[in-house]
């Protein structure tokens, strides 16, 4: 059975919540061949829509999906499809990749049974950079100039190779190299 690690960020999880969100959340159980699996599930409010992230982690892989709507049931609604798109998309590089190992993680008997997307995924495209040594607040301007959404640069403040984004709340996030 899969353990629901639920909790509300500026929201209160009522009784109905979390009976909506442990009945959704358990019908992806039937994808996966794995005793002690937990879901780790946010519910939080930010500029008037209702935000669910839910992480699914394995010792293989992690799932991971995040809807937003006007309306919470929805949006738990979309989330979990989201999820079963992601495991149908990717269940045949799952099984070329772990079909060799006794512990799948994955029950792909009951998936053979849906229809997948069995597409190739191509690079298609590959960029050399030079990553010059620059400050976080340069990274920022750089990345602006550019626009793009993320930024690769040398950050002389962690002195480590430094990924910067923007978030889908128009802050930005750092994911640095060590």
């Amino acid at each position: 059975m899969m353990k629901i690690n639920l909790r509300g960020d500026k929201l209160v999880v009522t009784d109905a919540i979390k009976s909506y969100v442990e009945d959704k959340i358990s019908k992806l159980e039937k994808y996966f061949d794995i005793k002690d699996l937990e879901a780790k599930i946010i519910i939080k409010v930010s500029n008037n829509k209702e935000i669910i992230e839910v992480t699914i982690p394995t010792n293989k892989y992690t799932l991971r999906a995040e809807e937003r709507n006007d309306d919470l049931y929805a949006a738990i609604d979309l989330v979990v499809d989201k999820l079963e798109r992601q495991i149908r998309k990717n269940k045949t590089k799952l099984n070329n990749r772990y079909k060799k190992e006794n512990n799948m993680d994955f029950n792909f008997d009951f998936i053979d049974s849906i229809e997948s997307d069995d597409e190739e995924t191509t690079i298609i495209k590959r960029k050399e950079i030079d990553v010059k040594p620059m400050d976080e607040e340069e990274a920022i301007l750089q990345m602006e100039l550019l626009n793009h959404d993320f930024f690769m640069f040398k950050n002389i403040d962690e002195e480590c190779i430094s990924v910067l984004y923007k978030r889908k709340d128009g802050e930005y996030g750092i994911i640095n190299a060590k």
